[in-house]
């Protein structure tokens, strides 16, 4: 190595390098003797400018970017004739950070007064929306009333219609039609003599396909083809028919059922299929004794289609299993019946206690006898098997199967379904000796004491069923079992059901009490009594509310619960007989006497009605409502000078509003209407606040003709009832009759400042208008009627019909979301319903509507016209039957008939048939 390359190495690797700016000599090591620029400060001014010797070197722009605004690139080719050059006053873009800031503020402000304004903007849109489809309804909408009458088009005039042509020429309707191309010469010379053709052109292709079958002309015949494919079908089935040793082996006819029969049956992939194989290979290689895999292998192979490998392999798991239950039940069903035999042969021979197998067995033989056999030595094996001891006694005759049964109870002593069988077959003493074993082998069990209770109520022993029961409740819980009183309560329901009375009434009576506070009896009793009822058990309910009127014997409420009951579920003689008891233990109670002269009067004894009011006001002294029965007893039957002193009487005695208006309303429905006027004016003097009275006055007056004085009537009324809603409407219709619409209005406007939110009459208002032609004042009112009384279904049902009829279904669903259950929504959907003639959803809204509210006569009114025109006559019974039965008594339309004083005798049966005739068809 040479000097020169050592120094070369040696060398500093600053040297010759130009120092840092800044640098001073000897800082760096903590040289202080002299001053530097780190003392006095840097050497350059902050405005001088800077030196970027060694500045980091910074990004070159890009050539599309601009430069500094001042660089102007002036050159003839950056000209434009319009823009001039583009480095003009509005070559650059003005839009900075700032404004971005700015924009970005403004669009948030705007954003949020636009949600400000959202809800208003969309109920607007909405508004308009509903407007303009008013306005501008849909053709099928506009057509709807057409196509209704539709249905009235009878078959006679469908027939009739023409048929559709199309009025277009030939050229439009088949462009081509004018296009001719010629057939060739030979295709109607073939045809000329009306042959069929029957061979095929040499040319085509299909010549090729049949050697032979060419004709001498060179065509090729199509009937020897046929010929030729049958002939070449039964060789070869002929070939295959007959083994060497002549038995067939190949059955022609059903050749094809056969390989139709080997289709598989199983639907899925085959790999799932190879998949399982191999996984149920894998089981019962790793673990033979486990009966399931074999199973599960024989299945699969049963679901592909090859049976005979899964017979293969089942008995082969029998075979490695041989006390398998299951395994050899499976290989049963697997083989066919004459082989299962044998397979369950085997079975028996293996586990000759298995019952499953046993009953398989026998299950298999197809004779009677046979399957005795199988039984008989069944029970040598398992003698205690209740279950095949049951299936034996089942194919025997009543005296073989009374001895099985003698043998059965020895074996199975502790079988009650064995005991019970054998004393229902065992005579009258026997069977109570069967009985008296049964209890001894098995305390426990409470069916053996009820069969011993039905038995012998069966054979008349009544005295015995109460002793029986009696005992049933000490012995079992004397030996330790708990008297479940629901329990207990649905065997007697059951007993009920089996015909025997007497022992539902004494179990009822020996667990009623059972596990019940005293402070809760009552209630209970109640409930119980009403859950027989529904579950039909009236025998057990009637013996509830035996026993807890023996217990509450002045409880009035049970007394009217369990008449009710009669009523509805008992006969008449019953009921009587059970008033007649609530009479002397509750004598106060009026409506048990009105109850009780109600149904003599009903079954025609009017004498004996007679008779319970006499007695009711022995027990009852000035009772209002026993003078007005009375009264109404003898002007139902035409006794009316008697209802007359009876209305004298009570009201010199007992001066009620109630007997003054009955006084006026029978002297007014016997036409004495001057009589009824005197009366009335007593009475109001007596009675100022009681509005029917004032009702009643205005209304005979106006009767009378006196309108003026009828109008004084009302007003005074109503300065003495201004709560009264119907003398608003009284005194309102009565302006309207007389023509003087201002006044009707305003009346009701000022019955609805005295009764705010009063729907009656807003509907009366609106009517009003409707009736004066003004339909959109109508809507203006409703629309505020519906503000004010929002769940008002009066008002709803108004503004269904009020609606033009596209948009009436629309209004019947929001008027269902406001009030569901709204009797008289509910009637006018089921009358909207009616105008499309949808028959059977009609029927179904007015059953739910009357089922809302059966007090509700509309309802049944419209029903019945329904019924009328559509229904069966059954249907029309049921209908007629169901209202009677109801009595309703409330509905504007029913009202109309059964509160006019033509119509005071009417009953509800009369009044529903009246209102019928007046009731419009809805279209």
């Amino acid at each position: 190595m040479t000097t020169n390359t050592l120094a070369n190495k040696n060398k500093k690797h600053f040297l010759g390098i130009p120092a840092p700016l800044g640098y001073v000599a000897g800082v760096g090591r903590g040289a202080t003797g002299f001053t530097t620029r780190s003392d006095i400060g840097p050497a350059r001014d902050a405005n001088d400018v800077s030196d970027d010797r060694h500045a980091p070197p910074t990004k070159r722009k890009k050539k599309d970017e601009t430069e500094e605004d001042d660089d102007e690139d002036l050159n003839d080719s950056n000209y434009d004739e319009f823009s001039g050059y583009s480095g003009g006053l509005f070559s650059k873009d003005p839009y900075d950070k700032d404004d971005a800031e700015a924009d970005a503020i403004y669009e948030s402000i705007d954003k949020r007064m636009d949600e400000k304004r959202r809800e208003y903007r969309e109920k607007k849109e909405k508004e308009f929306l509903e407007q303009y489809r008013q306005e501008r309804p849909k053709i099928q909408q506009q057509f709807s009333d057409i196509k209704r009458t539709l249905a009235l088009v009878s078959e006679a005039e469908w027939a009739a219609l023409p048929e559709v042509g199309d009025a277009r020429n030939r050229k439009q309707r088949n462009p081509r039609a004018e296009k001719f191309t010629p057939l060739p010469d030979s295709v109607l010379s073939r045809n000329l003599g009306g042959e069929t053709t029957t061979t095929i052109d040499p040319s085509s292709g299909l010549a090729s396909m049949v050697p032979g079958a060419l004709t001498p002309s060179g065509d090729l015949d199509l009937v020897k083809i046929g010929q030729a494919r049958n002939t070449l079908m039964n060789v070869k089935l002929s070939q295959v028919s007959d083994s060497v040793t002549g038995q067939t082996v190949v059955d022609p006819k059903g050749y094809l059922t056969d390989l139709q029969s080997m289709i598989p049956t199983y639907g899925g992939d085959i790999n799932d299929i190879k998949k399982a194989r191999l996984l149920l290979k894998s089981v019962r290689e790793t673990n033979p004794n486990h009966p399931p895999a074999w199973i599960a292998s024989s299945r699969l192979e049963e679901v592909t289609g090859k049976v005979q490998m899964a017979r293969n392999l089942i008995m082969r798991g029998c075979e490695i299993n041989p006390t398998s239950e299951d395994l050899w039940l499976e290989a049963a069903r697997l083989q066919p019946p004459e082989t299962a035999k044998g397979v369950i042969a085997q079975a028996v021979r293996h586990i000759p206690t298995s019952v499953r197998i046993w009953i398989k067995a026998a299950d298999l033989e197809v004779e009677t006898k046979a399957k005795r056999r199988v039984f008989r030595k069944a029970l040598e094996h398992i003698p205690n098997s209740v279950r095949l001891w049951k299936a034996a006694v089942e194919i025997e005759n009543p005296n073989d199967a009374r001895i099985l049964l003698s043998r059965a109870v020895e074996c199975c002593n502790t079988s009650v379904e064995l005991w019970l069988a054998l004393a229902r077959l065992e005579t009258y003493e026997n069977a109570r000796k069967v009985l008296n074993k049964a209890r001894e082998n098995i305390p426990t069990d409470k069916q053996i004491w009820t069969t011993a209770a039905k038995l012998e109520e069966a054979n008349g022993n009544n005295h015995m069923v109460e002793k029986i029961i009696d005992r049933s409740i000490s012995s079992l819980s004397a030996n330790g079992v708990e008297i479940n009183r629901d329990q207990w309560l649905q065997e007697a329901i059951e007993s009920e059901k089996a015909g025997s009375v007497l022992t539902c009434q004494a179990i009822i009576k020996a667990v009623i009490g059972i596990g019940v506070e005293e402070e809760d009896c009552k209630q209970t009793w109640i409930d119980d009594a009403e859950n027989c009822a529904k579950e039909n058990a009236f025998e057990c309910a009637r013996a509830i509310y035996a026993h807890a009127l023996q217990v509450f014997p002045n409880k009035k409420s049970i007394w009217l619960r369990a008449a009710h009951f009669e009523k509805t579920h008992g006969t008449r003689e019953s009921l009587e007989s059970l008033l007649q008891k609530a009479v002397q233990n509750c004598p106060k109670a009026e409506v048990l006497w009105l109850m009780g002269a109600k149904s003599k009067w009903l079954a025609g004894d009017v004498p004996a009605a007679r008779s319970i009011l006499n007695y009711a006001f022995q027990a009852n002294p000035n009772s209002e409502e026993i003078w007005l029965a009375a009264v109404k007893l003898e002007s139902e039957n035409a006794e009316y000078e008697r209802a007359r002193k009876l209305l004298a009487k009570a009201r010199s005695s007992a001066p009620t509003p109630r007997v003054m208006m009955k006084s006026a309303k029978l002297e007014w429905g016997l036409e004495n209407l001057n009589e009824a006027l005197n009366l009335l004016e007593e009475a109001v003097k007596v009675f100022p606040t009681f509005p029917k009275l004032w009702m009643m006055k205005g209304q005979i007056e106006d009767q009378q003709g006196k309108i003026e004085v009828a109008i004084e009537t009302y007003n005074t009324g109503l300065k003495q009832c201004p709560n009264s809603i119907p003398l608003w409407i009284l005194l309102s219709a009565l302006e309207e009759k007389r023509g003087v619409l201002t006044k009707a209005r305003s009346v009701l406007e000022r019955g609805r400042l005295k009764n705010p939110k009063t729907a009656t009459l807003w509907l009366h208002a609106i009517r009003i208008e409707i009736r004066a032609g003004m339909k959109e004042i109508a809507q203006t009112l409703l629309a505020r009627a519906l503000q004010e009384c929002p769940n008002s279904g009066e008002l709803w049902a108004e503004a269904i019909f009020l609606e033009p009829r596209p948009l009436r279904k629309s209004k019947s669903i929001d008027a269902l979301k406001k009030c569901e259950h709204d009797p008289h929504v509910l009637l006018a959907v089921s009358k909207l319903i009616w105008s499309e003639r949808k028959i059977q959803k009609c029927r179904e809204w007015f059953t739910r509507t009357v089922k809302s509210d059966s007090d509700f006569g509309d309802a049944w009114g419209y029903f019945y016209k329904f019924e009328l025109m559509f229904g069966t006559e059954e249907q029309q019974q049921e209908i007629l039957k169901r209202c009677i039965a109801a009595e309703p008594k409330h509905g504007e339309e029913w009202c109309k008939v059964s509160k006019s004083i033509a119509n005071w005798r009417f009953k509800t049966e009369d009044v529903l048939k009246a209102l019928v005739k007046i009731l419009p068809i809805p279209i």
